[in-house]
């Protein structure tokens, strides 16, 4: 194997990992975080919402929320030349389906993590029915359009990874 195809390996696997670790993180919201909240009360859900949206900025999440960015971005580089265009649209693919589910999160659900921090305490909140219902529901709706996104993005990169490798599916 040579340089440029040890760089491209990488790339790719580097790329599906992070991006896995997204997908997954989406997933984990939509199937189990938020169905478990949706039966607490406004001030518990406000309190663990805010919470877990603090814990969350941490290096190991960022490694891969950029990292899923940043490789999938190498990898397209990388495949770019001639002789990696086999692989490129499935590539190209992940990194349209990623980068859409960044701009959904830079969009509408940091906006939304936002103001929930800035309504404050929970128990200081005065209606913590209104916060609640502010945020639930569209936070909810768009946490799945990225999980689908980025799931789409991690199979596109899993099918980049069986081009490049040449294997023949079943």
């Amino acid at each position: 194997m040579d340089g440029m195809e040890a760089m491209r390996v990488f790339a790719l696997v580097a790329a599906t990992i992070t991006t896995g670790l997204s997908a997954g993180l989406f997933y984990a919201y939509a199937c189990s975080v938020m169905p478990g909240l949706r039966t607490t009360d406004d001030l518990t859900f406000i309190q663990v919402m805010q919470r877990i949206n603090v814990a969350i900025l941490n290096g190991w999440f960022l490694l891969g929320f950029v990292g899923a960015l940043v490789f999938t971005l190498a990898a397209v580089a990388l495949h770019l030349p001639d002789d990696g265009h086999r692989v490129l649209p499935a590539a190209v693919g992940a990194l349209v389906c990623y980068t859409g589910s960044l701009v959904v999160t830079r969009v509408v659900n940091i906006p939304l993590n936002e103001a929930l921090a800035a309504a404050g305490e929970p128990g200081r909140i005065a209606d913590p029915v209104r916060v609640r219902g502010r945020f639930e529901a569209r936070w909810v709706r768009w946490n799945t359009a990225r999980a689908l996104l980025s799931t789409a993005a991690l199979g596109f990169l899993c099918w980049a990874l069986v081009l490049h490798c040449h294997v023949a599916p079943n």
